[in-house]
């Protein structure tokens, strides 16, 4: 290997996702550098591993937990995953419109256009996984669906991996009515943090929906914690005095 070579794969290394496994991992292709993708990603905690074992388990998971412990992260390599390995034809994205204090005013565009800013998490999440180009392909012919809580009603989701992201923001009776989207052969996974909505007080159904699912059969409740944080080390010390 060139001296060149060698310090792209450095390069590489130095940005992995935290929940990838090791450098020696990376996958080169052809005439395309050094690219960042493996097909099964790898718990770094015994929560984050409870969580992979339900996701591929359980027909109805919620992930409970605060910023950067990798809910979405792990639910969206499971659903890449369970697409790419034909268990479903399709994965839903939903996540609620709701600003974090801020009032961005009328957003220009289409469906899309008006929900990306609120998808973007989801979507870099795709991007590690798929790829931009097969990202976008996937959009465009409906393999990878993106669905307003609103336009949710009235649907079954038949061989479907559905990620509720966010969940935190949905009411109870908001949440009720997706879950009861749930069809045949379809996985679905909510993600929230609780402790950290920007709904008004009380208005929150996520904490409420995970104690009654709580111990049903084939529904899991995994609770993450600040122990679980994958981020810069000083996200989980200051997690626990705010």
């Amino acid at each position: 290997m060139s001296k060149r070579n060698a310090r792209k794969m450095s390069r590489a290394a130095a940005h992995l996702h935290p929940l990838l496994p090791n450098a020696d991992e990376i996958i080169r292709f052809p005439d395309a550098g050094v690219r960042r993708y493996v097909h099964h990603v790898r718990a770094k905690s015994a929560n984050q591993a409870a969580l992979l074992e339900s996701l591929a388990s359980s027909h109805v998971v919620v992930a409970l937990g605060p910023a950067g412990t990798g809910k979405t992260y792990l639910a969206i390599a499971k659903a890449v995953e369970a697409l790419e390995d034909g268990k479903v034809q399709r994965i839903v994205l939903c996540r609620p419109a709701v600003e974090a204090g801020e009032n961005l005013g009328y957003l220009p565009g289409d469906l899309h256009a008006k929900l990306a800013p609120y998808l973007r998490p989801i979507y870099d999440a795709l991007g590690e996984r798929l790829g931009g180009k097969r990202m976008k392909a996937f959009i465009a012919d409906g393999t990878i669906e993106v669905a307003p809580v609103a336009y949710m009603r009235g649907r079954t989701l038949n061989n479907a991996f559905i990620v509720i992201d966010e969940a935190q923001n949905c009411t109870f009776a908001q949440l009720k009515m997706l879950l009861t989207r749930l069809g045949w052969h379809s996985t679905m996974v909510l993600t929230g943090d609780p402790d950290q909505n920007d709904l008004l007080p009380g208005l929150s159904g996520l904490k409420e929906i995970a104690a009654r699912l709580d111990g049903m059969e084939r529904i899991s409740v995994i609770r993450l914690s600040d122990q679980d944080v994958v981020r810069h080390p000083l996200v989980a010390t200051m997690l626990s005095v705010l």
